[in-house]
């Protein structure tokens, strides 16, 4: 008797009948079936994100045949086969069965076929390489993929070298998978084909590393697979050196205890040197956003140092200076390179103040200093910034009037 999924309601909800009863009005019954992640993660009871389906139909078949159903259809990638069709607000990813002609371990030339364990035969894992019918009876071409995907086993379809030198990311993709699926020691053909071919990582655009590599770091719990990488050279060939093992494996196990949220761009920081101009280039290498590398060169500064002592007074000081989420972020990575248990209720305690105190507006502007006597110019902005370090230094003073009496004192302490 062949496996079933059952009817799941993912599979059942009308969006996704509509596009399926589309499809099979075009080409047939069983034209089309669910395919990858979502039948993987039904099979292994974790949460389904996309809904991607293969069919037989070719592109242009697919858009036709939407288009007859009233749907909007996305030419995403045409040349690879897939069609995004828009259903009830929700994309799916409808990709033609297909066979690789061509491969330079970046990108491939394909052709259409409608045979299903072709199609399979391209796929990277065993366990994406799984397919479910609509009533949730599940097809596995390579006789494994079941097996593997309830085991943990993160194995490559057919010869590992071969499926590494198709698309050389898929070494990435490893490391990923093993990150969110693996479990038990990992596949020896899947990780030797992937330690040998780590130097054609250079090859790969920097948008296809970054995207995988912060996936990776967004598993539950990466610290196994990222260890596996920095053995394997893997991790050295996409981030520069000194790595940071220990450092990252003490961020995640505080996340971890204390139920923080998983924040892959912290994580990356965490392998990183504490070097603000490496950052930046770093970030800059990997096409990441202007906003992520400006978290990563904030969370990396070498000074000033926070440690778990601090008084509520000083960390109240460093919130102002650094701004929340710099604060933030430093208090978590220093926590995690000190990694002792006896500190955790201050460094705790330290985020939380950072976190739920607001701090307050400067009361002074430069119109109050040419007030007090100083002429316009450069002068007006030195001026502040004295008074405002003496108004820092003093707890953000909740009195103006004594703020202006400082700023009166040193506009008369000045000569013009």
């Amino acid at each position: 008797m062949s496996e079933t999924l059952g009817l799941r309601p993912w599979m059942t909800a009308p969006a996704t009948a509509a596009v399926l009863d589309a499809l099979e009005a075009a080409g047939g019954a069983d034209c089309a079936r669910f395919v990858g992640g979502c039948v993987r993660n039904s099979l292994i009871g974790q949460p389904i994100s996309d809904i991607d389906i293969a069919t037989r139909l070719t592109p242009d078949e697919v858009t036709r045949a939407l288009d007859a159903a009233g749907l909007r259809a996305v030419p995403t990638g045409v040349e690879h086969g897939t069609v995004t069709a828009l259903s009830g607000g929700k994309p799916f990813e409808v990709t033609t069965l297909r066979r690789d002609v061509s491969t330079d371990g970046r990108r491939a030339v394909v052709a259409f076929t409608d045979d299903w364990a072709e199609d399979a035969q391209r796929r990277d894992f065993t366990l994406n390489s799984l397919y479910a019918r609509r009533d949730g009876t599940l097809y596995d071409p390579t006789g494994h993929g079941i097996a593997d995907a309830r085991a943990g086993r993160i194995v490559f379809v057919g010869e590992a070298e071969q499926r590494v030198r198709e698309d050389f990311l898929r070494i990435l993709r490893f490391f990923r998978f093993f990150a969110w699926y693996g479990a038990g020691p990992a596949d020896a053909a899947a990780l030797a084909a992937c330690e040998d071919l780590r130097g054609h990582l250079k090859a790969l655009s920097a948008e296809r590393v970054s995207k995988e590599l912060l996936k990776l770091l967004a598993a539950p719990d990466p610290r196994a697979s990222v260890a596996l990488m920095a053995r394997a050279g893997v991790l050295g060939e996409v981030m520069p050196a000194p790595i940071d093992l220990a450092r990252f494996e003490g961020l995640v196990a505080i996340e971890e205890d204390q139920l923080f949220e998983t924040e892959p761009l912290l994580r990356l920081a965490a392998l990183l040197p504490d070097d603000q101009v490496g950052a930046v280039k770093f970030a800059e290498a990997l096409r990441l956003s202007n906003a992520d590398r400006d978290r990563l060169a904030a969370a990396l500064a070498p000074s000033p140092a926070l440690k778990s002592w601090m008084s509520p007074r000083e960390i109240r000081r460093m919130v102002y200076r650094l701004g929340a989420q710099p604060f933030r972020d430093r208090a978590k990575l220093a926590w995690a390179r000190a990694n002792r248990t006896a500190t955790t209720p201050q460094w705790r305690g330290m985020i939380a103040l950072g976190e739920g105190w607001s701090p307050p507006a400067f009361p002074l502007t430069g119109e109050d200093v040419i007030a007090a006597g100083a002429p316009k110019g450069p002068i007006v902005g030195q001026v502040l910034r004295e008074v405002e370090d003496w108004w820092v230094d003093h707890d953000f003073l909740d009195d103006k009037m004594s703020t202006i009496e400082k700023l009166k004192s040193v506009v008369q302490g000045m000569a013009f």
